[in-house]
């Protein structure tokens, strides 16, 4: 699996992915409802700043035959999420604002995509997280690219859950509980 995300300020993580390009596919992995909820949630997005993002998530499309922990039953059955697109710049950056864990501010996800060859680096940086979201979305990241990975690479994604639990275990401890 690949690199660990890495703290970079107090309430960010970066991720950096090297993908099979083109960037105009990966792109269409990030932003085209179908492709996203073979990794992450479908649902449509409006491209452009000020655009809203309507993310479904349903996980049992990413975990058949994986029974949750009880505390992620609704993301097996499917739960919706919306966002304000900050920034579409395609096929190159988009950038969303992630509501926080209670009591915690409005986060912000930013995909920055790079040519590089026959390839692409995708750099996922999530900023503004309080402490209870840092930990929160640190392994969810992680294997979500993982799962975006192996659908572009055509190769068989890690089992969904037993991963989940084994990166949040590893992230929290990292962050230090």
């Amino acid at each position: 699996m690949s690199e660990y995300g890495v703290f970079t300020e107090a309430g960010t993580v970066r991720f950096r992915r090297v993908l099979p390009g083109p960037i105009e596919r990966v792109w269409a992995f990030l932003t085209e409802p179908e492709k996203r909820a073979t990794w992450f949630a479908g649902g449509p997005m409006d491209l452009w700043p000020g655009g809203t993002a309507r993310l479904h998530f349903r996980h049992a499309n990413l975990s058949e035959g994986e029974e949750p922990p009880e505390q992620y039953r609704q993301a097996q059955e499917g739960f919706d999420f919306e966002c304000r697109i900050t920034r579409c710049e395609p096929p190159r950056l988009l950038a969303f604002e992630w509501e926080g864990e209670p009591g915690e501010p409005m986060s912000e996800v930013t995909f920055e995509l790079t040519p590089e060859g026959d390839a692409v680096v995708l750099d996922l940086t999530h900023r503004r997280l309080g402490p209870a979201g840092l930990r929160s979305v640190s392994g969810g990241w992680h294997l979500h690219l993982a799962m975006l990975e192996a659908r572009l690479t055509g190769t068989a994604p890690p089992p969904f859950w037993a991963t989940h639990a084994r990166l949040e275990a590893e992230y929290a401890a990292r962050l230090g509980g």
